[in-house]
């Protein structure tokens, strides 16, 4: 059924924007959207979801941080707010054009906004990783948020993505994913976006 939004683990990639040193000191909640970041890309990793990951002018921001885990990555160079760049088209390219992805990163007003518009655009389905996605605003992230819902992205948290990415306890993986999923995922403030819902 079309439109409902529901997740899979064919035809599906993960894109990682812009987690990078120089933007810790002034995101907010960085550590816990990049922990929340990490236990994905690991789940994605275990069920065989390949990932894209972009640095923002890396010279002036520096290099991904060390704590999402994504040795073996090599990142996309990127200028333009959308993580939508010819390197990281011609990688959809190659995965055979994905239908879904799963997007998590920073700025949710800026890069996460400019890339799931390119997105829809394209006719792919947008899962925002609502808590592992963040701005160095709280205004801006939830306004963000909000704004991408009415353009057809859907939200959903680390936990919610993971879990429906298994779809069923007897899932040959879910074991190895469980263990992930041991403690919550951080809080990221997000209450405050869902009670204006």
């Amino acid at each position: 059924m079309a439109g409902i939004g529901r997740l899979s683990t064919q035809s599906t990639v993960l894109l990682l924007c812009d987690m990078q040193e120089k933007l810790r000191p002034t995101t907010f909640h960085f550590t816990n959207i990049v922990s929340n970041a990490a236990r994905l890309l690991q789940a994605c990793r275990i069920l065989g979801i390949p990932p894209i990951l972009t640095e923002q002018y890396p010279k002036g921001l520096g290099p991904t941080v060390s704590e999402l885990g994504a040795e073996g990555l090599k990142p996309h160079p990127k200028t333009r707010f959308s993580m939508v760049i010819d390197s990281v088209e011609n990688e959809l390219k190659s995965l055979g054009n994905p239908k879904r992805a799963i997007l998590c990163g920073i700025e949710a007003q800026a890069c996460i906004a400019c890339t799931t518009y390119d997105l829809l655009e394209k006719g792919m389905e947008v899962h925002i990783v609502a808590d592992a996605v963040s701005s160095r605003s709280q205004a801006d992230r939830l306004f963000a948020l909000s704004r991408l819902k009415q353009s057809g992205a859907f939200l959903n948290t680390t936990e919610g993505v993971i879990l429906q990415l298994l779809q069923d306890a007897s899932h040959p993986n879910f074991k190895q994913v469980q263990k992930l999923l041991t403690h919550p995922s951080p809080d990221t403030g997000l209450l405050a976006f869902f009670s204006s819902l």
